[in-house]
This record gives C-alpha cells, structure tokens and sequence, in this order.
C-alpha cells in the first residue's frame, strides 16, 4: 500500500508541472505584464513609469522563462517562471497582482465554499442513490419511463434558470431567504439554504440517471439473479448486494467533485454573494489577476490528484478483491 501511495505521488509530480507550465504558457499568450499593468492601473492617463514601477514592485518587470542577463542557475531563477510559479510546489502562493497574501484570502474564503458545498454534495448523493434505487424497484414500468423523462427535463435545464427561479419565488416573492449575502456563524444557514436546495435539485437529474444505469446494471447480474431464485426480496437484493456492489462506480464518479467541495462553485457563489473561493477565482479572471489564477489552477489539480488517490485507496475496503501492491 505504501509504496502505491509513493508511486501514485511520483506521477503527480509531472501533472502538475505540466499544469503549472500550460497555465503560465496561456496566460502570458493573451496577456503580457504592461497590459496586466494598465488594467490594474486604469487605462487612461497611466505612464510608462507607473507601469515600470507597478511590474518591478510586483516582479513582473524580469524576464519570463530565461534570464541572458544572469549568470549560473539566476538564468533559470531570475524569471517570472520560477518565482511566481515554481513556487507553488511548496505551497507559497506568494500575492496576488493587488498586493494581498493569495493565502490568507484562500484560508478565509474557504469556509463559505465548504459551507455551500459540503451539504449540497451530501444531500444530493443520498437523494440521487435513493432515487436511483427507488426507480430500479420498478424498473420496465411506467413509473421507470416517466421517472428519466423527468430527469432529462431536469438535466436539460440550465443551472442558471434555477437560480433566477430560486430567488424570484423564495426570496422576492415569498421573501422566505435573503436573496444574496452571507453572515458566519449560526446565522450562515438563512443564507445557504436557497444555494444547497438549488444545488441539489440541478443536479437530480444527472445524478438519478447515472446511478440508475449502474444498478441496472448490477441487478442483471448472476448474484442478484441467484438472490432472487433462493426468495430474497427485490428490496434486499438491492440494498444488501446491488448497492454495495455499485458503489466502486459510484466513487469514481464521485471523485471529480471533491476539488468543486473546496474550490466552490463559480456560479452559485457569485449570484448570490457568497465570498467563496468560487467568486474568488471568477474575480481573478475578471481583473486579470494572474497571480490568483495560477494559485487556483494549481490548488485545484492537487486536490483532484489527492481525490484519485483516495478513491483507488477507497476500493480496497468496497471490494475485497481489490489489493493495491
């Protein structure tokens, strides 16, 4: 186990250069450091010298990947490339383009993203599974067909409509929720409540879909089938060997959302004024703040590395067949 963990943390290593390195190439394509200047300065009435200034304060005045200038390993160091970049692998975020600490505003930031999307996650995969359970029950039946219609409304829905939805009806009209903000503390829920519930209804539709397919799947099997023939109920053939069974898939589905459960969602938190990591990062984009970006891209490929490995981890104790060596 040790040494798969060892391994599997190797091959990261090279993921996230590559990330690191594809994320710096894209950004400086479109942008260059006197246009991240003007746009942090204003375009109007902004000289030479002020924008010289704001790069040299910022470090952004060195050269981007090669130093000629410097001699010895300062070629490779003396760059924007391996001060604002490379430091990354050791966590130091450094400050964003405004001057603030990149981890300060991430430690802060964090809470209210875990806040929306701790539940959201946790409600929705206990209601996706127990739907998709519910309709395998009456698979081949009107219920089942009427059942996915219905989900592939939903699923054909944008997200946004959920959300102008959700705050006309249950903040303006009803005035049962604010419509936008957050207070920490015990009165954070008035405030979640509506972004969770909205959360959880836009994804039933893919969600009950995708679970459904995986334990038809299952019930087709020979130990379902065998379980049947010896006059097990249909309702313990799936929740004591179907669903067990489903659940390797259901993990590696579930894996691409646990970077969302820290990063936040980009169009949750900014429709109704969450000051999430999500928000955070739609900002940087905004304001063309690279050093917020890069921060962010980096933090989410970790994350979702650390996920992979957890889910490989995780089958070992879903499948007894499975051994990692």
């Amino acid at each position: 186990m040790l040494s798969y963990i060892l391994r599997r943390l190797l091959y990261a290593v090279p993921i996230l250069i590559g990330v690191n390195v594809l994320t710096f190439a894209l950004f400086f394509v479109v942008n260059t450091p006197d246009q991240m200047a003007r746009v942090q300065l204003g375009d109007k009435h902004v000289t030479a010298d002020a924008i010289e200034e704001w790069k040299a304060q910022r470090g952004y005045d060195k050269p981007l990947l090669l130093n000629s200038e410097a001699e010895g390993a300062a070629v490779f160091t003396d760059t924007i490339f391996y001060e604002k970049s490379l430091s990354l692998f050791a966590l130091d975020f450094g400050k964003s383009d405004a001057g603030r600490s990149i981890a300060a505003d991430i430690q802060q930031r964090m809470w209210p993203s875990l806040a929306v999307a701790l539940p959201t996650f946790a409600i929705g995969i206990s209601i996706n599974i127990a739907f998709a359970l519910f309709i395998v029950m009456f698979r081949a039946s009107v219920f089942d067909v009427s059942a996915m219609a219905l989900c592939v409304a939903l699923m054909s829905i944008s997200g946004v409509f959920y959300v102008i939805a959700g705050q006309f009806f249950f903040a303006k009209e009803w005035s049962l929720v604010p419509i936008s903000g957050y207070l920490p503390g015990v009165d954070a829920w008035k405030f979640l409540i509506l972004p969770v519930v909205i959360g959880v209804v836009g994804g039933i539709g893919g969600g009950t879909r995708l679970y459904r397919t995986l334990f038809l799947e299952e019930s087709s099997k020979d130990y379902a089938r065998t379980a049947r023939a010896k006059g097990v109920s249909e309702l313990n053939v799936l929740f004591k060997h179907v669903l067990p069974n489903g659940l390797i898939p259901i993990l590696t589905s579930v894996v691409v959302v646990i970077p969302s459960l820290f990063m936040g969602s980009l169009l949750v938190e900014s429709f109704f004024g969450i000051p999430g990591l999500g928000s955070y990062t739609l900002d940087a984009i905004q304001s063309q703040d690279f050093a917020i970006v890069r921060s962010m891209v980096f933090l989410g490929s970790v994350l979702y590395i650390i996920g992979l490995l957890l889910t490989d981890i995780s089958y070992t104790f879903v499948d007894p067949r499975v051994r990692l060596s």
